[in-house]
């Protein structure tokens, strides 16, 4: 008898056991996971594509280091996950002020490269860019900080306040100058600004004072008065205006990742054989990062562009999802900021190559060349994935 209640306790103790790691297995966000691994695939074929077609040994090895990217990447994903993403609250002020420590070091001490100054460099090939991790610091903090009790939205001391904390690191990735990755951080303040509960009276004015200002930048595109912009900055924006003002300079990059589109035609030209690339004219030093669209849209045109963006649909819809289902406003606030980073990317990058946004170094997520965005994007991913896990705990 001792025996059969001995198997039989066993046999209990094997059941919750078993029981308890299906729940956790199954308490994962997979349209997350099939749709990220998805666009991860996307980039290291296009990324191998485009350094074969370059050539040299240091392009055909681009893949294997962004399969290092991924490698850790996903170990900070892993990290996140697996934890509970409510133990980040004590942590986002330390986070922010050494991003910020940071972004002021980059400036001082950073790796200089077409005359600006982006990169931390460690040796060995490691190179960090403080200002995606700040993509992050802001998110988290304010995120935080809208979750205070003593924060209200509709009071303008409470929004000034969050506005300054995202202007000290607005200003200092300006400053590298890296305006396409300051931008960036615009759309993570409104959006999480927007789902915050702010009045539809202020956000009536807040419209009427975008509007004011963009009636200012049109005058001053008359007047060709740009105060705030820098030379190179304000060429680009008139080329975007205006195409052919300097198609042979300036405009020269955008206008062959345009034609490097339209010649994809339905179905593309076949992986490796786009000859934009391959013969120099889409350039090559950036064909696996900033433009990476345009060698996708000519290799697998029209059908493979829309394989990679019904690919960042169900990732947005697997963002807000978590958003939507989240326990309390911190988790909530974490998915729409992370939704606006990826929008905001994806939108900035695509639409440069077909001639509707300026040229900016914006890299298109988890497809385009680089380490630093990748851990950012993937250190989002896992934080979301915990708040996916604990949706069921309401904690307010």
């Amino acid at each position: 008898m001792k025996n059969m209640a001995f198997m039989v306790k066993k046999q209990s103790d094997h059941d919750f056991f078993l029981k308890r790691v299906i729940n956790y297995v199954a308490s994962f966000d997979y349209l997350q996971i099939i749709s990220v691994l998805l666009l991860l695939a996307i980039g290291l074929i296009f990324i191998y594509s485009t350094g074969q077609q370059v050539g040299t040994v240091s392009a055909s090895q681009f893949w294997l280091k962004q399969v290092q990217w991924i490698v850790m990447g996903t170990c900070f994903w892993t990290i996140m996950a697996c934890t509970n993403y409510r133990d980040l609250k004590p942590l986002v002020w330390v986070f922010y002020v050494l991003c910020m420590i940071l972004l002021v070091v980059v400036l001082v001490f950073g790796l200089k490269i077409y005359g600006a100054r982006r990169w931390l460099d460690f040796g060995s090939g490691i190179r960090l860019q403080p200002s995606e991790l700040a993509k992050l610091a802001v998110l988290l903090l304010l995120s935080y900080i809208m979750t205070l009790p003593a924060f209200n939205i509709n009071k303008f001391r409470y929004v000034a306040w969050a506005g300054l904390l995202v202007a000290i690191p607005f200003l200092l990735i300006a400053k590298e100058p890296d305006l396409g990755s300051a931008i960036i951080l615009i759309p993570i303040f409104i959006g999480l600004i927007f789902v915050s509960g702010l009045k539809w009276k202020y956000i009536i004015t807040a419209g009427a004072i975008l509007a004011v200002i963009i009636t200012a930048e049109v005058i001053n595109e008359v007047g060709e008065y740009y105060p705030f912009l820098k030379t190179y900055q304000k060429e680009r924006l008139l080329t975007f205006l205006d195409p052919e003002r300097d198609i042979t300079h300036r405009g020269y990059n955008q206008f062959q990742a345009r034609l490097a589109v339209g010649s994809g035609g339905a179905t593309g030209k076949g992986i490796g054989e786009g000859t934009q690339n391959t013969l120099g004219f889409l350039p090559q030093t950036v064909s696996n990062n900033d433009f990476i669209f345009s060698v996708i849209a000519e290799e697998t045109g029209f059908a493979g562009c829309m394989v990679l963006i019904i690919s960042y649909i169900l990732l947005t819809f697997s963002i807000l999802r978590t958003a939507f289902t989240a326990p309390d406003d911190f988790g909530r606030f974490i998915g729409v900021g992370t939704a606006c980073i990826f929008f905001a990317h994806s939108f900035i990058n695509m639409g440069m190559s077909i001639g509707v946004n300026p040229v900016t170094g914006v890299c298109l997520p988890f497809v385009s060349y680089g380490g630093s965005f990748m851990l950012l994007s993937m250190t989002c991913l896992g934080i979301l994935q915990s708040v996916y896990r604990h949706r069921k705990e309401r904690n307010f």
